[in-house]
């Protein structure tokens, strides 16, 4: 793919806003159109805003962006920036003469993080919503960057990540990854990453698998405690898919999280998957053609996943996590 990022799709931008101080940030995923949108939990503690709408049972269909960021519950004020920023470029939902934006979003834990939380009255994220949206466009940064600033997983720096693929008939899906894990990336400490089957063109340092996996690998290892975990994944694609075949999508689109991660879908952690379609592409059958399409999404957000890890830096914080690069070299 021209850029191996989810802005592969047409149509989709990304921006990004954090502060280094704060340890925190915010990420946003703009559809210059409104697109069909679901989404898939499977972790037992989400935090998320307008989910709800994302049920097919739902009348609205279509959405205008979806914020991902940091701060826990406080986080989710992170929309509200983005709406603003819709409002006053005309986008939203029309209601006779009134327009609401529609933007889902859902929030992960890094208060934690060593990060200078003591913002006062009011969290920082509106504006770092703000901020993301008005900065989005087709090329962005990953790793330790807007809502992936102050991410960790159970053994390394967490980070944010984004691959591609096009299916055989030339569909395109997207995958970006907000991995706050409460497992790990890597097999037994690293540096081998457990998406490795599904790697292409050494976009996560090119290790492959191990020859074997040690048993100590497969023991069960979480990070700090029930409630401090969450990774956030957003799927797109240009396909033109009903609001129910999104939420499919979303769903199988899961399973790359368990071939990125160990363990994953924790009772205390919001790992979640958002899906949104485009509609530029027909598929050639509402089946097998979605068979693949979901296949393909999973194999793209594992390799997110990995990618979020591989590019992510260390915070500037004592204690902090050591990155993959930083115990692994680049």
């Amino acid at each position: 793919m021209a850029r191996n990022l989810i802005t592969d799709v047409a149509g989709v931008r990304v921006g990004h806003a954090d502060d280094r101080q704060l340890g925190s940030g915010a990420t946003v995923v703009l559809f210059d159109e409104p697109a069909v949108a679901a989404v898939d939990v499977r972790g037992g503690g989400p935090g998320t805003r307008e989910s709800a709408l994302l049920d097919p049972a739902m009348t609205v269909e279509r959405i205008d962006a979806i914020t991902l960021s940091g701060g826990s519950a406080f986080g989710l004020d992170a929309a509200s920036g983005t709406q603003a920023w819709l409002r006053a470029h005309g986008r939203g939902y029309a209601v006779r003469t009134a327009l609401v934006p529609i933007v889902p979003a859902a929030v992960m834990f890094d208060l934690l993080n060593g990060g200078d939380k003591d913002w006062g009255l009011y969290p920082p994220y509106r504006e770092l919503g703000y901020a993301a949206t008005a900065s989005a466009t087709s090329d962005f940064n990953l790793g330790s960057t807007g809502a992936g600033c102050g991410v960790t997983t159970a053994d390394l720096k967490g980070g944010l990540g984004s691959a591609s693929a096009q299916t055989r008939s030339g569909v395109t899906v997207g995958a970006l990854a907000v991995v706050n894990a409460v497992g790990s990336a890597v097999i037994g400490g690293g540096p081998h990453f457990w998406a490795a089957p599904f790697e292409r063109g050494g976009e996560f340092g090119g290790r492959g698998f191990p020859a074997s996996v040690p048993p100590e690998a497969l023991a069960f290892r979480a990070k700090g405690q029930a409630g401090e975990n969450t990774t956030l994944v957003v799927v797109a694609t240009d396909a033109a898919l009903t609001k129910a075949q999104t939420r499919r999508l979303a769903m199988m689109a899961q399973d790359g999280m368990a071939r990125a991660l160990r363990p994953v879908h924790t009772p205390l952690d919001g790992d979640l998957v958002f899906a949104a379609a485009t509609g530029a592409t027909p598929l050639a059958d509402p089946v097998i053609a979605l068979a693949e399409l979901g296949s393909l999404a999973a194999d793209v957000v594992a390799r997110a996943i990995a990618r979020g890890v591989y590019e992510a830096r260390a915070l500037p914080f004592a204690g902090a996590l050591p990155s993959w690069r930083d115990k692994f070299g680049g």
